[in-house]
């Protein structure tokens, strides 16, 4: 269920979702720099990184 609600945000802000996934490392800069690049990006990666793990 955690997972299913941090999808959720992910698909809202999709940098939060990977805060909380994993914090702030490698896969939160890479995803704000996604998103800044393009909304879309940015959610794919955010719902791989939090399917992922």
């Amino acid at each position: 269920m955690a997972d299913f609600i941090r999808i959720i945000i992910a698909i809202l802000l999709p940098p939060l979702g990977v805060f909380l996934q994993v914090g702030i490392g490698k896969h939160f800069w890479i995803n704000i720099i996604l998103t800044i690049l393009g909304y879309i990006p940015g959610i794919v990666h955010a719902v791989w990184v939090i399917a992922k793990k």
